[in-house]
């Protein structure tokens, strides 16, 4: 096991593939040189690239995606700074707004930037009809540059966009299975919607943060729904620790200012989790290996 922030990470009790990709994690700080948003909802503790290569290491995977975490709003610099440091085994998905420039668009791609992520369920977004305009404002920002617009939602926005979804000019990666609610199995309303934008290529879901969607990850609800999904299709699946594993906390009455600890989540017994869900090496290593390779540009 290797312990990083406090927390023991399970060893993988499968080869992982060369070339496994890591699709959703987050860096936070050094805080002094990386200030948070005064717009924020909550106020996390630092995670390191090293601990972040440590974390890597432990897993045995050899490729990252730094997803822009919403407590800096949209200055990327944190995320795009830790990306170039990174190097090749590098991508990253940033969060901008209007002010940003075709200048800036072209730095952070040069800098390994890949895709824009728009958090409507931490910026509390629920209303279908803005959710879209957002959806469709950032697309046709970002379509030139051959990315991706990436959401953090839930099925109530995604299921009446079907047909906003399927007419943006790009592929959209939807995070965190949907949050889609594991007990209320397959046939819950909005499912079959996401099931149908998989499987006809136009998103891809990330098997991400189950513990988002279930008390018990490991429970049998859970894995039906990874199942449905990658039965859907399997050239649209991602996976990711969501590592450090920031948010995701109640939130009435504390102060937005103190910090919020992290989740502790075992990310190898997530992965080992995941491994069962796809069930066999050639599922494995095309969901760890070759979609990340082909959407993130590795």
């Amino acid at each position: 096991m290797t312990t990083i922030h406090g927390i023991a990470h399970t060893a993988p009790d499968f080869a992982v593939p060369p070339g496994a990709c890591d699709c959703h994690t987050h860096v936070f700080g050094p805080l002094a040189r990386y200030p948070f948003s005064e717009q924020r909802v909550y106020t996390p503790g630092e995670a390191s690239i090293e601990n972040l290569l440590a974390l890597q290491q432990a897993l045995s995977f050899e490729r990252v995606v730094i997803v822009h975490p919403s407590p800096y709003g949209a200055d990327n610099r944190c995320s795009v700074d830790a990306t170039r440091k990174l190097g090749t085994r590098a991508r990253a998905v940033a969060v901008i707004d209007d002010q940003v420039t075709d200048a800036q668009l072209q730095e952070m791609h040069s800098a390994g930037v890949r895709g824009v992520r728009v958090n409507l369920e931490t910026g509390g977004v629920s209303d279908p009809a803005r959710a879209g305009e957002m959806l469709r404002w950032a697309a046709a920002r970002i379509a030139p540059l051959g990315w991706h617009v990436q959401t953090y939602t839930t099925l109530h926005v995604i299921a009446p966009l079907e047909q906003v979804i399927a007419a943006l000019p790009t592929p959209l990666v939807v995070d965190h299975f949907g949050r889609a609610e594991a007990a209320r199995g397959i046939a819950q309303p909005g499912f079959g919607v996401l099931l149908r934008l998989v499987a006809s290529g136009k998103a891809y879901v990330k098997l991400s943060a189950p513990h988002r969607i279930s008390a018990d990850p490991d429970d049998a609800a859970t894995a039906e729904l990874a199942r449905a999904l990658i039965t859907a299709n399997p050239e649209r699946m991602l996976w990711g620790t969501d590592w450090p594993h920031p948010g995701g906390r109640p939130r009435a009455g504390v102060d937005r200012n103190t910090v919020e600890p992290f989740t502790p989540i075992d990310d190898g017994r997530a992965l080992n989790r995941f491994a069962k869900w796809a069930g066999n090496a050639e599922m494995i290593r095309r969901i760890l290996v070759d979609n990340p390779a082909h959407l993130y540009d590795f």
